[in-house]
């Protein structure tokens, strides 16, 4: 069962939370699904999503390569959520340590997100601490980018979101992402 660590109420509206656990078992109108640029879905957040939503994610996925081409940093993609207690999947693509300009690829991939949340009209989402798995992304540096992010998009835009949740899996990660959280949203 996900536990609710931290929530922050901000005076645009949203409600902002800090989540430990599973984001596949989230019930929001969409996960965000940390991709690579031809949606094949295999291990790390985006093989747990492909498990629990079901193979209807990788056709839709499929379908959506071959009509749109491969998926950049800031313009996400999206499928059903299948199985999933989500109506959506919003497949983002953080970017690979390494490759260069990293922070900017990362924070158009959460901003992205969110985008496409709103040109969805959807009223809350779930996002994972993309790129820091196989995609070698510092946990400290992405915690930082991915909470400016949000804090930016929803500082900066009218947004259908309602509820922002960051929905982390494992303790190590949670400590950093908690320390980021009260840099960026505590009074």
């Amino acid at each position: 069962m996900n536990r609710l660590i931290k929530e922050t109420v901000l005076d645009t509206g949203q409600t902002l939370q800090l989540v430990q656990g599973d984001i596949t078992t989230e019930a929001t109108d969409a996960v965000v699904n940390a991709a690579n640029r031809y949606l094949k879905h295999g291990a790390g957040v985006a093989g747990a999503i492909l498990r629990g939503g079901g193979p209807v994610i990788q056709r839709e996925s499929d379908a959506w390569v071959n009509a749109h081409g491969p998926v950049s940093h800031s313009a996400p993609a999206w499928t059903s959520g299948g199985n999933l207690a989500a109506r959506f999947v919003i497949h983002t693509v953080g970017p690979v340590w390494g490759e260069g300009e990293e922070a900017q690829k990362l924070g158009a991939a959460i901003t992205g997100s969110l985008r496409v949340a709103d040109e969805l009209g959807l009223a809350s989402i779930a996002l994972p601490a993309v790129s820091t798995g196989i995609f070698g992304f510092p946990l400290d540096l992405a915690a930082q980018v991915i909470c400016t992010a949000v804090q930016d998009y929803v500082k900066n835009k009218k947004t259908s979101l309602r509820l922002i949740k960051l929905v982390i899996v494992d303790a190590p990660a949670l400590e950093v992402f908690a320390k980021a959280w009260d840099d960026h949203f505590s009074a």
